[in-house]
């Protein structure tokens, strides 16, 4: 592959990301028989000889309202918005939603259309900030999805402010809920 087909597909580029650690030792699944089981018990709640629902785990999954799930998903639309053809702003926006939400920034890359649009991620050790632009029309689909303590909601007033809007739209999806019981 030649190449600019590499770097088209961020190959050698220099995202002050490091190298995944590889050093934590593999967590053993414990064996449950469930043939027996007709009602839930509680010791089907236990994954790798740990409770799911125990605070203390850290495997960063959000334990809420007796609810245990990966992390929390924003759709977030921006209507009648303005600035949302410049890179540099919506840069900004992504570094105040991570400043403002907790969270920590490892990456920013954008990319500018023509005639108009912009495209852009925010790569987090939460997660992400995804949005694709809409300018011509005062459109931005931002995408908010964080795990941990990070609190994504504080998000949507960073965005409001950023784009001058009041007509903020969002959608919450709580990512694998359900996920560690159904493993079960």
């Amino acid at each position: 592959m030649a190449d600019t087909g590499l770097f088209q597909l961020g190959i050698g580029l220099e995202t002050g990301a490091q190298a995944e650690d590889k050093s934590r030792s593999q967590v053993a699944v414990c064996e449950i028989d469930v043939s027996e089981a007709v009602e839930p018990r509680p010791e089907l709640r236990v994954v790798a000889g740990r409770d799911v629902m125990d605070e203390t785990r850290d495997d960063h999954f959000i334990r809420r309202g007796g609810k245990v799930f990966a992390g929390t998903h924003l759709i977030i639309e921006v209507m009648g918005g303005t600035g949302l053809d410049d890179e540099a702003r919506i840069a900004q926006a992504f570094r105040d939603c991570v400043s403002e939400c907790g969270a920590t920034l490892l990456h920013i890359h954008t990319h500018k259309f023509s005639p108009q649009g912009v495209s852009g991620v925010a790569v987090l050790s939460e997660s992400h900030i995804s949005v694709h632009t809409w300018p011509e029309i005062g459109y931005g689909a931002f995408d908010v999805f964080m795990c941990g303590d990070a609190q994504p909601w504080r998000a949507v007033d960073v965005l409001a402010r950023a784009f001058e809007t009041d007509d903020i739209r969002v959608k919450e999806l709580l990512r694998g809920e359900g996920l560690v019981e159904q493993a079960l």
